[in-house]
């Protein structure tokens, strides 16, 4: 019987160890090609793991964490985790990113968003105002061209991106499993279904979140 308790203790420690690291990848943006020997630390406890020829790397960590990210010939970056994924990062070599498409926006980390979305918007000439006022405002100057058409359209691509991994950091798998009793299949066809919008994430508080979650799931078993 102790032998039996003692191989069920050692279990849960090794699971609850392998939960405590971040395991991911790290890419060239532009390429795909793996970064080998890229530096990661987290931020929290300063543990530094470099990265293998594949790109894989593993380093102790929990949700929540924040990871900075390096390598000589690379802009540096700072990765949020924020829900138990393996993470595929993308590090950007060139300053200047000519081609945007929804492929490309996606593999971008969130400093690389901010940073295009921005340089975009400048491209531009776009200024912001306030929402009361209209939200953003395109300068009637720069209305015209291939130029400025383009530096529209990225901001269009980029921004919806922007908005949308405002859900996905608290819109998570992971609090969807805590709250509701469904398999990770189930759990992706509800993230679809019941996606909040932007307005509501930004404007709720958490347990406002985990009602509308809640709240939800009624009328998912309804429905699935």
């Amino acid at each position: 019987m102790i032998k039996y308790i003692i191989i069920t203790v050692l279990t849960a420690i090794s699971s609850f160890a392998q939960a405590q690291h971040i395991n991911g990848f790290i890419y060239d943006l532009v390429s795909s090609q793996p970064l080998n020997n890229v530096e990661i630390k987290n931020l929290r406890t300063n543990e530094i793991a470099n990265s293998n020829r594949d790109g894989s790397f593993k380093i102790a960590g929990e949700v929540n964490d924040y990871l900075g990210v390096q390598i000589l010939g690379y802009n540096p970056d700072t990765i949020f985790y924020y829900d138990e994924a393996v993470r595929r990062i993308y590090l950007n070599k060139d300053e200047n990113i000519l081609h945007i498409d929804e492929v490309l926006v996606k593999r971008m980390t969130d400093n690389v968003l901010a940073q295009e979305l921005e340089k975009a918007k400048n491209a531009g000439k776009i200024v912001e105002v306030p929402r009361n006022q209209g939200g953003v405002k395109i300068s009637p100057s720069r209305l015209l061209g291939r130029e400025a058409k383009n530096a529209r359209r990225s901001v269009d691509i980029l921004y919806e991106e922007f908005q949308a991994r405002k859900i996905d950091r608290k819109f998570t798998k992971h609090l969807i499993g805590s709250l509701l009793p469904l398999n990770d299949a189930d759990i992706a066809l509800f993230r679809e279904r019941f996606r909040p919008t932007v307005e509501f994430i930004e404007n709720s508080s958490p347990e406002d979140l985990k009602v509308y979650i809640i709240e939800s799931y009624t009328t998912f078993k309804k429905i699935k």
